[in-house]
């Protein structure tokens, strides 16, 4: 009678070996296909014709490439360049989480203004923003904000001391991110189940409350990856501030093989320095998405 007693106060998992893995643990590999055999011969011969043509190529000069890839013009250019990205991604996140706020607003007169703000962003080439920014003063010369019925000025100034290249720069570059980003930001907050956010409203919490402990959490997962590529984005577009004279990375090589006609060597450089700066970029979103994707990738 013992016995019996023991062995209805046995565990379930007793009789069971302990040696299975658990099913979660189990991984389920594909079954290899012909056709893989056909992709990596292809890799081989692309491998191949990369060291032939790149590597092995004597026209691409990789010793004076070597030789100009930390020369102080070019670190120079790369520092400017540098810091017109961070200072144009600050401003434009902020004009864009402005933007899109206004877009999602009750209000219909903000909603316009956001609609149409976006809409002439995305109609107009980011060239065309910098030249018409950088030519500004000949539209309007002075930038003035009179005083109603008072016949003054609160301020007057000379429009070509306030756009100069690099806030010309700046500013067109924030433009063009602000009205995508916008977009990004709020594709990401109406991913959010709407139920949530009345939920969050039949708890009590306020709009801010509900907003960051809530709703923005959820929507950074999905936010992340398009607004990481516009900022990488933006960051080869500072290249075009070239064309209003500002002196940035490509511009610096341009102006380098102006004079020793080493094009391709320097164009390399820049190209460089390019590839290895998205790439930090590309690293860091990588880890953003783990961050926030814990809990939701399988």
């Amino acid at each position: 009678m013992q016995k019996n007693v023991d062995y209805l106060h046995e565990p379930p998992t007793a009789g069971i070996d302990k040696r299975i893995e658990p099913a979660a643990d189990l991984r389920i590999h594909a079954r290899p296909k012909r056709s893989d055999w056909l992709w990596y011969g292809l890799l081989v011969v692309a491998i191949g014709l990369f060291y032939v043509f790149v590597v092995d190529n004597p026209r691409w000069e990789w010793s004076v490439v070597a030789s100009y890839l930390f020369n102080k013009r070019v670190l120079a250019g790369l520092a400017n360049t540098l810091i017109l990205t961070a200072l144009a991604s600050v401003l434009g996140l902020f004009l864009g989480a402005v933007v899109a706020a206004c877009r999602m607003a009750d209000n219909p007169v903000l909603r316009g203004a956001a609609y149409v703000y976006i809409w002439i962003i995305r109609a107009t080439p980011t060239l065309a923003m910098l030249l018409f920014l950088f030519f500004l003063s000949a539209l309007v010369p002075r930038l003035y904000l009179p005083v109603p019925f008072l016949h003054v000025n609160l301020f007057d100034i000379d429009t070509t001391k306030v756009i100069s290249r690099f806030s010309a720069a700046i500013i067109g570059l924030a433009l063009y991110l602000g009205g995508h980003s916008a977009e990004i930001f709020r594709s990401g907050i109406a991913s959010v189940d709407k139920g949530q956010r009345e939920a969050c409203k039949a708890m009590g919490m306020s709009d801010l409350r509900m907003m960051w402990h809530v709703v923005v959490p959820q929507a950074v997962r999905v936010i992340i990856p398009p607004l990481a590529n516009d900022l990488i984005t933006m960051f080869k577009n500072t290249s075009l501030a070239s064309v209003i004279g500002y002196v940035e990375l490509l511009t610096s090589v341009q102006l380098i093989y102006s004079t020793n006609f080493e094009t391709i060597p320097l164009l390399t450089v820049a190209c460089l320095w390019y590839l290895f700066l998205t790439s930090l970029a590309m690293y860091g979103q990588s880890v953003l998405e783990r961050r926030f994707g814990k809990g939701v990738q399988p």
